[in-house]
This record gives structure tokens, C-alpha cells and sequence, in this order.
């Protein structure tokens, strides 16, 4: 027998395991990357994570039989709907097994609970903060994830979704770029070496992580403001800031970190991260007592880097700020002789940067797909 219940997030064993099932589930795929506990059980608290602040999630799971087959998170992003002046709800963690019943089930649990509350379609895989990866892997599946900054799934799900109805909302492209294909071209260079010639924009780089850290908070102001034309952007409060922020630093490497400079306000910035996906799947969730020093040690051994964040803020992208941007990114990846980039998730309305990275030579090799349904 199949059943759906939407679970107590403060009943310790419902919630450990609606987080603990995708540990099951990819127990023997090569390419899904674990996340930490810590940052999992984080999700389900009400407390702690500040997209309870303002909007509203519930978390349901799947049992047949008395074995759990999957998981869904309902979510409404109050600010969000306010911003686009749209009644949408999201889903999330999505997991099931190759069945169609239990994706039914799971999917109709999210759409009564976004019925009953007045929303007119859902949209998703689409998480509760900026860092949480965008859609369903429909491309790509013989690569590993990078990190947990975008989601994996098995080959199945596109078709358990568009089964239901689904239809595409917007794709989000990673790039790859080895080592030997990636330059910056010639023009991008002139325009950069004009821009820091003239004085109007500078580049910060940062000489330790304390430094880093004591430039956090205006770093997220301009992350926050950066994005106002993305699809997916509404505004951050300042605690969704500080967390932004926080998270980030937990894996920074403060010698990949750039922002640009218009006199003391920060404009653009750049955040690359040494990718730790090996030393997370070793660590199967745990930190202690191998966890945190492979960590460490992997962030200083490998030769894999991650693009996840680059922006400048809208008033500046016509003045050179986007040729710096690329300039400073081509510099760090050649200066720590990285022998893989990947430039993880671009929104296929960012036609600008899509650009940007074919003219980088980049391959898109992984495709997540967000995808949409009307509520009847």
C-alpha cells in the first residue's frame, strides 16, 4: 500500500528520514555528491533557516510497503510572488523511485497543499535561497555533480515529471572548460587593461580569508542587487544575506574570490571555489572524524574549479565591468594552473553570459531543466 504523509519537522525520526533517503537511494551512483547533515537538516528547521522568516514550506514522504520510495518539498516564496506579482508555488527535493504512482501521489500531495492556498501554478525543482541548485539533470547524467551546487537525479525523473503534465519553464547550462581550450580573447583583454587604465573600476583581490570575511557583508549587498533582472531573483532580506554569505565561506578559498570596485562601493564580484565533491562523497554526510580534514586537504589538492556566482550590478554592465569580470576569472584559474573549469548553472535568460562563455570556449555538458504546471 502507498502512502503519502506530510511529515513533523520536529519529530527527530520524520525528519531524518525524509534527509536521509537520497543517501539510500544513490547509495551506488558514482556521480551524486552527498551533502553534509549539518547543511540537510538545516532545510527542515524552522528556527534556524531564515526562508521561514517569510514564507512557507511543508516536506511529504512516500512509503510502500513499509519502505520509504520518496520525498517532496511544497513551498510558497512570499517575496517572490510579491516581486513578479505572481501566485506560484515551488517544489523541491524530489526523490523517487522509477514509478509513476509514486511520483502521482507525491506531486498531487504538493498540489492540494498549493491549492489550498489560493496559488495558481507550480514551478520547480526551485529551492529557498540562491545557493540551492535550479531543476531536474536532463542532460549529463555520466558526470558528477559539482558539489551540492546543483542537483543530481537519475535519467528517469524528466520522464516522471512530464508524465504529469509538466512542461518546461527555463534551463540552466554548466559549461566545461579544460585548461588547454581556455583563454580570454583578445578584445576582452583590450577592454579590461582600457577599463583598469582608466581608473573607474579596480579590482579587489583579497590577501587572507580574515580580510575576506570583514568585506562579507557588503559583498552580499551587491550579490542581492546584481541579479535584479534574473528569472529567478526576488529581494534577500538581510538575514537570507548573512547566510548567503556564510555558506560561502565555508568553502571559499580567499584567493578566488574578486569583487570590482566603483570607489568604495562593490559592484560586481566573482566567486570560484575549489571543488570538494571527491572528499563529500567519502564523507557520506559527516563531518567528524575523517569529514573535515579530507575536506581541507581536498581543497588544496585538486585540480577541479567551480564558477558559481559572477555578477555586476546592472549600471556597469555596459562599461567594462563584464570583460574585467572574465579577465580576473581567466588570471586566478591560470595562476593555480586549475586543469578543469566548470562555470556551474547559467540561466538561459542570461543570454549575455551564455555568450560570454562560448566565446570562452566553453561546452555546455549538463542541462537542469525547471519546469512549470498550471493548477487546475
Amino acid at each position: 500500500m502507498l502512502t503519502i504523509t506530510k511529515i513533523d519537522t520536529s519529530d527527530k525520526n520524520q525528519a531524518r528520514k525524509f534527509v536521509r533517503f537520497p543517501y539510500e537511494h544513490y547509495r551506488n551512483c558514482p556521480y551524486w555528491v552527498p551533502p553534509l547533515f549539518i547543511d540537510a537538516n538545516l532545510y527542515l528547521n524552522r528556527v534556524k533557516h531564515p526562508y521561514f522568516e517569510h514564507s512557507e514550506a511543508d516536506f511529504f514522504i512516500a512509503e510502500q510497503d513499509g519502505q520509504m520510495v520518496g520525498r517532496i518539498a511544497a513551498l510558497e516564496n512570499k517575496p517572490f510572488n510579491q516581486y513578479h506579482d505572481a501566485r506560484e508555488a515551488e517544489f523541491y527535493f524530489f526523490e523517487s523511485i522509477d514509478d509513476q504512482a509514486v511520483a502521482n501521489a507525491l506531486f498531487e500531495a504538493a498540489f492540494d497543499w498549493a491549492r489550498s492556498r489560493g496559488l495558481k501554478r507550480i514551478v520547480g525543482p526551485k529551492g529557498m535561497g540562491p545557493l540551492d541548485g535550479y531543476g531536474i539533470l536532463v542532460a549529463g547524467y555520466n558526470h558528477r555533480q559539482m558539489m551540492t551546487m546543483m542537483n543530481y537525479n537519475y535519467d528517469y525523473y524528466p520522464r516522471l515529471v512530464e508524465n504529469l503534465g509538466f512542461e518546461k519553464e527555463v534551463d540552466f547550462v554548466s559549461c566545461y572548460v579544460p585548461a588547454e581550450n581556455f583563454h580570454i580573447p583578445e578584445r576582452v583583454e583590450r577592454i579590461a587593461q582600457r577599463v583598469m587604465e582608466r581608473g573607474q573600476l579596480q579590482v579587489k583581490r583579497f590577501k587572507n580569508k580574515r580580510e575576506l570575511v570583514q568585506w562579507a557583508g557588503r559583498i552580499g549587498q551587491a550579490y542581492n542587487d546584481a541579479f535584479i533582472n534574473n528569472w529567478e531573483y526576488y529581494p534577500l532580506t538581510p538575514n537570507e544575506i548573512k547566510f548567503v554569505v556564510e555558506n560561502i565561506m565555508t568553502v571559499a578559498d580567499h584567493r578566488l574570490i574578486k569583487i570590482i570596485l566603483h570607489g568604495e562601493d562593490v559592484v560586481g564580484f566573482l566567486f570560484a571555489f575549489p571543488d570538494v565533491s571527491a572528499a563529500l562523497q567519502r564523507a557520506r554526510g559527516r563531518l567528524l572524524p575523517f569529514g573535515l580534514p579530507d575536506l581541507l586537504l581536498e581543497m588544496r589538492r585538486t585540480k577541479t574549479v567551480s564558477g558559481n556566482g559572477m555578477g555586476i550590478l546592472p549600471a556597469f554592465q555596459g562599461h567594462g565591468g563584464n570583460a574585467l569580470l572574465y579577465y580576473e576569472m581567466a588570471r586566478s584559474f591560470m595562476e593555480f594552473e586549475f586543469q578543469h573549469v566548470e562555470m556551474t548553472q547559467v540561466a538561459e535568460t542570461a543570454t549575455q553570459m551564455r555568450a560570454d562563455l562560448k566565446n570562452l570556449n566553453g561546452v555546455e555538458y549538463k542541462n537542469h531543466r525547471v519546469f512549470r504546471r498550471d493548477l487546475d
